[in-house]
Protein backbone atom coordinates (compact mmCIF):
# COMPACT_ATOMS: atom_id res chain seq x y z
CA UNK A 1 0.00 0.00 0.00
CA UNK A 2 2.64 2.34 0.55
CA UNK A 3 3.84 1.66 -2.95
CA UNK A 4 1.16 1.86 -4.08
CA UNK A 5 0.94 5.57 -2.62
CA UNK A 6 4.50 6.65 -4.06
CA UNK A 7 3.77 5.61 -7.26
CA UNK A 8 0.26 6.67 -7.85
CA UNK A 9 1.24 10.47 -9.08
CA UNK A 10 4.92 10.24 -9.89
CA UNK A 11 5.88 9.42 -13.24
CA UNK A 12 10.21 9.66 -14.28
CA UNK A 13 12.12 7.75 -16.97
CA UNK A 14 14.45 6.92 -14.21
CA UNK A 15 11.71 5.24 -12.10
CA UNK A 16 10.63 1.91 -12.77
CA UNK A 17 6.88 1.91 -14.17
CA UNK A 18 4.11 0.42 -12.33
CA UNK A 19 2.10 -1.99 -15.08
CA UNK A 20 -0.64 -3.09 -12.84
CA UNK A 21 -1.77 -4.39 -9.52
CA UNK A 22 -3.87 -7.71 -8.75
CA UNK A 23 -5.52 -8.63 -5.70
CA UNK A 24 -6.62 -12.07 -4.91
CA UNK A 25 -6.09 -15.50 -2.88
CA UNK A 26 -2.88 -17.23 -2.49
CA UNK A 27 -2.08 -20.83 -2.88
CA UNK A 28 -3.08 -21.13 0.76
CA UNK A 29 -6.05 -18.95 0.71
CA UNK A 30 -4.67 -15.97 1.77
CA UNK A 31 -5.04 -12.62 0.89
CA UNK A 32 -2.83 -11.72 -2.12
CA UNK A 33 -1.66 -8.18 -3.46
CA UNK A 34 1.36 -7.85 -5.68
CA UNK A 35 2.23 -5.00 -7.55
CA UNK A 36 3.14 -5.89 -11.50
CA UNK A 37 6.13 -4.02 -12.54
CA UNK A 38 7.69 -3.56 -16.21
CA UNK A 39 10.08 -5.73 -17.25
CA UNK A 40 13.25 -4.64 -17.09
CA UNK A 41 15.69 -7.14 -19.38
CA UNK A 42 18.97 -6.56 -17.72
CA UNK A 43 18.30 -6.89 -14.16
CA UNK A 44 19.38 -4.94 -11.47
CA UNK A 45 22.64 -3.34 -10.73
CA UNK A 46 23.89 -5.49 -8.40
CA UNK A 47 23.78 -8.30 -10.70
CA UNK A 48 26.27 -6.24 -13.06
CA UNK A 49 28.56 -4.55 -10.07
CA UNK A 50 28.65 -8.49 -8.10
CA UNK A 51 27.65 -11.02 -10.29
CA UNK A 52 26.99 -14.61 -8.65
CA UNK A 53 28.72 -17.15 -11.18
CA UNK A 54 26.09 -20.47 -11.05
CA UNK A 55 27.41 -23.82 -10.73
CA UNK A 56 26.43 -26.27 -13.99
CA UNK A 57 25.43 -22.85 -16.11
CA UNK A 58 26.74 -21.00 -18.62
CA UNK A 59 26.04 -17.17 -18.56
CA UNK A 60 27.88 -14.86 -19.98
CA UNK A 61 29.60 -12.77 -17.94
CA UNK A 62 28.02 -9.61 -16.73
CA UNK A 63 30.46 -6.36 -16.99
CA UNK A 64 29.54 -2.80 -16.88
CA UNK A 65 32.29 0.04 -18.29
CA UNK A 66 32.94 3.19 -17.38
CA UNK A 67 30.72 5.12 -19.27
CA UNK A 68 27.89 2.79 -18.83
CA UNK A 69 28.40 3.69 -15.20
CA UNK A 70 28.39 7.23 -15.47
CA UNK A 71 25.10 7.08 -17.15
CA UNK A 72 23.32 4.94 -14.54
CA UNK A 73 25.23 7.35 -11.60
CA UNK A 74 23.40 9.95 -13.68
CA UNK A 75 20.18 8.62 -14.29
CA UNK A 76 19.62 7.54 -10.03
CA UNK A 77 20.69 11.54 -9.34
CA UNK A 78 17.92 12.60 -11.90
CA UNK A 79 15.20 10.24 -9.97
CA UNK A 80 16.31 11.20 -6.67
CA UNK A 81 16.35 14.88 -7.30
CA UNK A 82 12.68 14.38 -9.22
CA UNK A 83 11.70 12.60 -5.66
CA UNK A 84 12.66 15.02 -3.42
CA UNK A 85 12.10 18.75 -5.39
CA UNK A 86 9.47 18.05 -8.28
CA UNK A 87 6.76 15.56 -6.91
CA UNK A 88 3.26 17.50 -5.93
CA UNK A 89 4.16 15.63 -2.63
CA UNK A 90 7.97 14.95 -2.20
CA UNK A 91 8.72 11.68 -1.38
CA UNK A 92 11.82 9.99 0.34
CA UNK A 93 12.87 6.92 -0.74
CA UNK A 94 14.87 5.62 2.71
CA UNK A 95 15.89 2.34 0.75
CA UNK A 96 18.54 2.91 -2.30
CA UNK A 97 21.15 0.17 -3.43
CA UNK A 98 22.22 -1.31 -6.02
CA UNK A 99 19.51 -3.93 -5.68
CA UNK A 100 16.38 -1.46 -5.80
CA UNK A 101 17.97 0.34 -9.33
CA UNK A 102 16.76 -1.45 -12.49
CA UNK A 103 18.58 -1.87 -15.88
CA UNK A 104 16.62 -1.94 -19.20
CA UNK A 105 17.78 -3.05 -22.55
CA UNK A 106 19.48 0.01 -23.13
CA UNK A 107 21.13 -0.11 -20.07
CA UNK A 108 19.25 3.22 -18.94
CA UNK A 109 18.78 3.09 -14.94
CA UNK A 110 15.15 2.87 -13.20
CA UNK A 111 15.21 3.46 -9.33
CA UNK A 112 12.34 0.82 -7.36
CA UNK A 113 10.78 -0.61 -4.59
CA UNK A 114 9.18 2.43 -2.55
CA UNK A 115 7.99 0.10 0.18
CA UNK A 116 9.76 2.43 2.69
CA UNK A 117 9.45 5.49 1.07
CA UNK A 118 8.04 8.69 3.43
CA UNK A 119 6.30 11.47 2.23
CA UNK A 120 6.44 15.26 3.67
CA UNK A 121 4.92 18.61 2.12
CA UNK A 122 8.46 19.90 1.85
CA UNK A 123 11.87 18.04 2.03
CA UNK A 124 14.96 19.50 3.09
CA UNK A 125 18.42 18.02 2.35
CA UNK A 126 19.55 19.35 5.79
CA UNK A 127 18.00 18.44 9.14
CA UNK A 128 14.06 18.50 8.48
CA UNK A 129 12.56 15.04 9.09
CA UNK A 130 9.33 13.84 7.38
CA UNK A 131 7.10 11.04 8.59
CA UNK A 132 8.57 9.54 12.43
CA UNK A 133 9.03 6.01 11.89
CA UNK A 134 7.51 3.81 14.57
CA UNK A 135 10.59 1.43 14.39
CA UNK A 136 14.58 1.95 14.94
CA UNK A 137 16.87 1.75 11.47
CA UNK A 138 14.65 1.81 7.89
CA UNK A 139 16.52 0.80 4.90
CA UNK A 140 19.80 -1.26 4.86
CA UNK A 141 22.58 -1.57 6.92
CA UNK A 142 25.66 -0.33 5.11
CA UNK A 143 23.45 2.23 3.21
CA UNK A 144 21.02 3.82 5.46
CA UNK A 145 22.38 6.87 6.95
CA UNK A 146 23.75 6.89 10.64
CA UNK A 147 21.21 9.41 11.67
CA UNK A 148 18.46 6.41 10.89
CA UNK A 149 19.97 4.57 13.89
CA UNK A 150 20.19 7.99 16.11
CA UNK A 151 16.69 9.03 15.70
CA UNK A 152 13.39 8.33 14.35
CA UNK A 153 13.57 10.88 11.52
CA UNK A 154 13.80 10.31 8.22
CA UNK A 155 15.79 13.33 6.95
CA UNK A 156 15.78 13.51 3.06
CA UNK A 157 19.50 13.54 3.69
CA UNK A 158 19.68 9.91 3.97
CA UNK A 159 18.90 9.04 0.10
CA UNK A 160 21.58 11.48 -0.73
CA UNK A 161 23.83 9.43 1.88
CA UNK A 162 23.00 6.70 -0.14
CA UNK A 163 23.87 7.99 -3.22
CA UNK A 164 27.22 8.44 -2.14
CA UNK A 165 27.87 5.08 -0.83
CA UNK A 166 26.10 4.05 -4.41
CA UNK A 167 28.65 5.97 -6.18
CA UNK A 168 31.51 4.83 -3.98
CA UNK A 169 30.46 1.23 -4.63
CA UNK A 170 29.87 1.39 -8.33
CA UNK A 171 33.64 2.51 -8.97
CA UNK A 172 35.10 0.71 -6.28
CA UNK A 173 33.58 -2.43 -7.09
CA UNK A 174 33.42 -2.65 -3.19
CA UNK A 175 30.61 -3.42 -1.06
CA UNK A 176 29.89 -1.30 1.97
CA UNK A 177 29.83 -4.67 4.16
CA UNK A 178 32.92 -5.96 2.04
CA UNK A 179 34.63 -8.50 4.69
CA UNK A 180 37.67 -6.58 3.66
CA UNK A 181 36.34 -3.54 5.75
CA UNK A 182 36.41 -3.99 10.10
CA UNK A 183 37.62 -1.94 13.09
CA UNK A 184 38.36 1.47 11.61
CA UNK A 185 38.63 1.04 7.87
CA UNK A 186 35.08 0.97 6.13
CA UNK A 187 34.23 1.93 2.66
CA UNK A 188 34.32 5.68 3.07
CA UNK A 189 37.86 5.76 4.50
CA UNK A 190 39.12 3.34 1.91
CA UNK A 191 38.05 5.22 -1.11
CA UNK A 192 39.33 8.48 0.88
CA UNK A 193 42.40 7.12 1.74
CA UNK A 194 44.50 7.26 -1.77
CA UNK A 195 42.82 10.65 -2.53
CA UNK A 196 43.77 12.91 -4.47
CA UNK A 197 46.93 11.29 -6.22
CA UNK A 198 46.70 7.52 -6.21
CA UNK A 199 42.75 7.19 -7.41
CA UNK A 200 43.53 4.05 -9.42
CA UNK A 201 44.56 2.83 -5.92
CA UNK A 202 40.80 1.88 -5.71
CA UNK A 203 38.72 2.05 -8.28
CA UNK A 204 37.62 -1.23 -9.76
CA UNK A 205 40.95 -1.69 -12.40
CA UNK A 206 38.55 -2.56 -15.45
CA UNK A 207 37.17 0.46 -15.70
CA UNK A 208 40.09 3.04 -16.48
CA UNK A 209 41.61 0.41 -18.82
CA UNK A 210 38.29 -0.37 -20.97
CA UNK A 211 37.65 3.51 -21.81
CA UNK A 212 41.53 3.40 -23.36
CA UNK A 213 41.27 0.56 -24.84
CA UNK A 214 38.03 1.46 -27.10
CA UNK A 215 39.28 5.45 -27.81
CA UNK A 216 39.64 5.92 -31.11
CA UNK A 217 41.14 8.89 -30.56
CA UNK A 218 44.94 7.71 -31.90
CA UNK A 219 46.23 11.44 -31.26
CA UNK A 220 44.54 11.41 -27.62
CA UNK A 221 46.16 8.33 -26.67
CA UNK A 222 49.53 8.92 -27.55
CA UNK A 223 49.81 12.26 -25.62
CA UNK A 224 48.05 11.24 -22.58
CA UNK A 225 45.03 13.45 -22.93
CA UNK A 226 42.43 10.64 -22.61
CA UNK A 227 44.08 8.68 -19.57
CA UNK A 228 44.47 12.68 -17.82
CA UNK A 229 40.83 12.61 -18.33
CA UNK A 230 39.44 9.54 -17.18
CA UNK A 231 41.70 9.90 -13.84
CA UNK A 232 40.10 13.75 -13.47
CA UNK A 233 36.59 12.15 -14.42
CA UNK A 234 37.46 9.22 -11.61
CA UNK A 235 38.47 11.62 -8.69
CA UNK A 236 35.95 13.96 -9.43
CA UNK A 237 33.21 10.84 -8.73
CA UNK A 238 35.00 9.61 -5.71
CA UNK A 239 34.77 13.03 -4.18
CA UNK A 240 31.42 13.60 -5.05
CA UNK A 241 30.51 10.11 -3.17
CA UNK A 242 32.71 11.05 0.31
CA UNK A 243 30.91 14.80 0.30
CA UNK A 244 29.89 14.82 4.12
CA UNK A 245 28.23 18.05 3.98
CA UNK A 246 25.09 17.89 1.38
CA UNK A 247 23.79 21.49 0.29
CA UNK A 248 19.98 21.43 -1.20
CA UNK A 249 20.18 20.97 -4.66
CA UNK A 250 24.12 19.86 -4.37
CA UNK A 251 23.41 16.32 -5.63
CA UNK A 252 21.84 18.27 -8.85
CA UNK A 253 24.62 20.09 -10.01
CA UNK A 254 26.60 16.94 -8.86
CA UNK A 255 25.07 14.52 -11.52
CA UNK A 256 25.27 17.76 -14.16
CA UNK A 257 28.94 17.83 -13.34
CA UNK A 258 29.29 13.68 -13.62
CA UNK A 259 27.58 14.02 -17.16
CA UNK A 260 30.14 17.00 -18.32
CA UNK A 261 33.06 14.48 -17.95
CA UNK A 262 30.90 11.80 -19.80
CA UNK A 263 30.66 13.73 -22.75
CA UNK A 264 34.12 14.55 -22.37
CA UNK A 265 35.17 10.86 -22.39
CA UNK A 266 33.01 10.29 -25.05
Amino acid sequence: MTECAALINIKHRNLVRVASVRAGVDFEGHDFKALVYEFMVNGSLEEWLHPVQISDEAHEARNSNLIQRLNISVDVAAALDYLHHDCQVPVVHCDLKPSNVLLDADMTAGVGDFGLARFSPKVSLQSSSIQSCSVGIEGTIGYAAPEYGIECAVPAYGDVYSFGILLLEMFTGKKPVDGLFSDELNLHNYAKMPLPDRVLDVVEPLLPREVEWTSTDASCRKNGTGAHKILQCLTSIIKIGLTEEFEDGLWISGYLFVEEFKDGLC
